[in-house]
């Protein structure tokens, strides 16, 4: 019992006034973190998502951004633009099913620095719009330049190709993709054309890539 209270105390005593100093710095620096004044700041962050099904597509208004109101010691504060973690907010999708949707934005879904406090954010809520993905081919329609300015008109043309995959509600506002100008001024016969096909709706995007090919067939006047 002795031997063993012995051994105890020499590693206590071992080093005593080096322990004893990192004790002190320990209570000391505890102290000025704590006397620290609390201060609270706005910083605005990107909306992020995850996890969405592949088969529905976001057809409402995207939301830009999310103001947090946030609280913490000046240090912590002033670390999150100093190469700290960096506020975000990010929405589980993986549940969501077509229609509309409600998510509180709060502690769950903002990820913050330790020592920040969220205190409120500005929308508290966000509603989105699923829809599935429906794929429609529509006509895409040439337009030309320069026509009849040489003595030939077009005879025929081909495009390709004509599909498009947009959100549900949005077909049936769509009523075909236009390229841009093709210029057959010079033409004479046959010519093949690459162009880009546009649509005006936002939510609206080529299924593969928005060149198509075009085949113009000319015939004298």
């Amino acid at each position: 019992m002795r031997r063993a209270g012995k051994w105890v105390w020499n590693l206590v005593s071992k080093n005593l006034g080096w322990k004893l100093l990192s004790v002190a710095m320990a209570v000391v620096l505890w102290a000025l973190v704590a006397s620290e004044p609390e201060l609270s700041t706005f910083a605005t962050v990107q909306l992020a998502y995850r996890n969405l099904p592949d088969d529905l597509e976001i057809a409402s208004e995207p939301v830009p951004s999310i103001v947090l109101e946030l609280r913490g010691s000046s240090a912590v504060l002033r670390g999150m633009t100093d190469g700290g973690v960096h506020p975000a907010v990010v929405l589980e999708m993986s549940s969501v099913l077509p229609g509309e949707r409600t998510f509180t934005i709060g502690d769950g879904n903002v990820k913050l620095s330790r020592g920040v406090r969220l205190v409120r954010t500005i929308p508290s809520q966000v509603r989105f719009v699923f829809e599935r993905r429906l794929m429609r081919q529509i006509p895409v329609m040439v337009r030309f330049n320069g026509e009849g300015s040489h003595g030939y008109d077009i005879a025929s043309q081909r495009v390709d190709p004509p599909q498009l995959t947009v959100p549900a509600s949005h077909v049936a506002r769509i009523t075909g993709a236009l390229t841009d100008p093709v210029d057959v001024s010079n033409v004479v016969g046959s010519s093949e054309f690459r162009s880009n096909a546009y649509v005006s709706d936002p939510y609206v995007r080529f299924q593969s890539s928005p060149q198509v090919t075009v085949t113009v067939t000319m015939r004298k006047q």
